[in-house]
């Protein structure tokens, strides 16, 4: 059966949840699939993301993207976003990536936000994903939170504002309440697959020195520093990449 590329949404509790599945040139009965979650204010068309698309089907990988609520052309006001709003429609993704009739195994990938959501799915989804893939993972949303820090705008922790604004974008109060707590330590312990972390060095936007973290609190970590690429990669696309064909060539071959 040769399966086309499409483009749909998922429903997740009347929310709906804007998605594309790209398949390889050369399809097998069952291969795996990559699921890919772009990261705060991202979404499935931006130039990094469509790059590992790219890549994991020239892999051999079918490739799930999709867009988080308040992005992209997902229901929900980006306003009202928060981490436990993303990881609840991360894992019904995943469950809906599971359960299509072609997929022999799921990995979970995210950019940015994408990639702590992707870190909380994995933890709690640890039994469905069997490789997980951070690309840039803003750890640092949960740690800043819980010092009154969100993407540069301080606040005091015991008395929250009602939102954040900047000039690209306005948040509720309610994205703190939920980054403070969101329990990132459980979901990393309780992961025990492979981990596959790229981060660029100097990133300005997540401090490298965070995935350095992650690896080192993860069982089964490796991390893949991409020299001089900034948050997105931009000019260093083929280096990234390159790194991520390796590793998923490692893992199948068609």
């Amino acid at each position: 059966m040769l399966y086309e590329n499409r483009e749909f949404y998922i429903d997740c509790d009347g929310v709906k949840i804007h998605s594309k599945l790209d398949f390889p040139k050369e399809q097998k009965e069952k291969m795996p699939i990559l699921v890919v979650i772009p990261g705060f204010t991202g979404h499935i068309e931006e130039e990094h993301i469509l790059a590992v698309k790219d890549t994991a089907n020239e892999a051999g990988f079918a490739v799930l993207r999709a867009e988080m609520y308040g992005h992209g052309l997902s229901d929900g006001d980006f306003y009202d976003h928060t981490l436990l709003l993303w990881m609840s429609e991360g894992m019904r993704v995943v469950r809906y990536a599971s359960k299509l009739p072609f997929v022999s195994d799921v990995y979970l990938s995210g950019h940015s936000q994408g990639g702590l959501n992707a870190v909380l799915v994995a933890g709690i989804m640890s039994d469905v994903v069997k490789v997980l893939i951070p690309m840039s993972p803003a750890m640092c949303i949960v740690h800043d939170a819980k010092k009154g820090n969100t993407l540069g705008i301080e606040y005091d922790t015991d008395d929250l504002p009602e939102y954040l604004e900047s000039p690209d974008w306005k948040l509720s109060g309610d994205y703190i309440r939920v980054a403070k707590i969101i329990p990132v330590k459980e979901a990393v312990e309780q992961y025990k697959g492979e981990v596959f972390i790229i981060h660029g060095t100097k990133d300005s936007v997540v401090p490298y020195e965070d995935a350095v973290n992650l690896a080192d609190d993860y069982e089964n970590a490796r991390l893949v520093p991409i020299e001089d690429a900034d948050h997105c990669y931009e000019e260093h696309l083929p280096e990234f990449t390159a790194v991520l064909k390796d590793f998923l060539e490692s893992k199948y071959r068609p």
